[in-house]
Parts: structure tokens; sequence; C-alpha cells
């Protein structure tokens, strides 16, 4: 139980962080945490006529990251049946909200690495996943 509430706040935390890095990407969040009983989009955004469809992936790491270190990725976490949860979380998004139904969109993925103590030690925007 512990662990479970450890990892639901390091997500909100790197949730967070990577709201505020899209926002000073010259993103503007149109919701955050869009959930439907077959899946989730942790963040909507637009930036320009392109809606992005953002999944957050956040870990825990000791000390500095190096980039030849061969450990697990965030993003090694978005598999097959996960990107077909999150199609399926779009399409509903986009029959809801007509405002969009002529937008371009691609889905993009965020890593947020932070330290044992949760501060921030780099941020991976990785766009076009699918």
């Amino acid at each position: 139980m512990q662990n479970m509430l450890l990892k639901h706040k390091v997500g909100q935390i790197g949730e967070e962080m990577a709201t505020k890095y899209l926002k000073n990407k010259g993103f503007s969040i149109v919701v955050r945490n869009y959930r439907k009983p077959w899946g989730e989009i942790d963040i909507i955004a637009q930036k320009g006529e392109v809606l992005h469809f953002i999944e957050v992936k956040t870990v825990t790491r000791e000390g500095v990251l190096h980039e030849t270190s061969d450990s697990y990725e965030p993003e090694d976490n978005i598999h097959p049946w996960k990107l077909k949860r999150l199609s399926r979380t779009i399409e509903t998004f986009l029959l809801k909200n007509e405002k969009y139904e002529d937008c371009d969109w691609q889905l993009d993925a965020i890593a947020v690495y932070l330290d044992t103590e949760q501060k921030l030690l780099k941020i991976e925007y990785i766009e076009d996943i699918f």
C-alpha cells in the first residue's frame, strides 16, 4: 500500500513537471487526466493547429543520469496494449469535442526523471510515437 502511494505521488509530480515543461514550450493545456473506463490520457495540449495527446512516464533514479545507462527507460512501459487503450481514448475525446474534429493530432510521450529526493534530473519529450 505504501509503495502504491509513493508511486502515485511520483506520478503526480512527474505530470506537474511535464505540464510546466509544455507551457514553457508554448503549448496550451486543454485538459489533464482525461479518463474513460477503457483508458486515460495524462495531458491533452495544443500548439498551433496540432492537438497533442501526451503520455507521461516518471521514474526515480539515484544521482546523476548517464547517457550510457542501459537500465529501464520510462517510455519502455508504453506497450502495444497501452497504445490500443490510448487510441480508443483519443478517438472518444475527438468524437465528444467537435471543436477539435478538424485538428491534426499526434500521440507523444514525456519521460520525467527524478532523483530520490523527487527533484528533476531531466525531461525528454518524444514526439509522434503512434
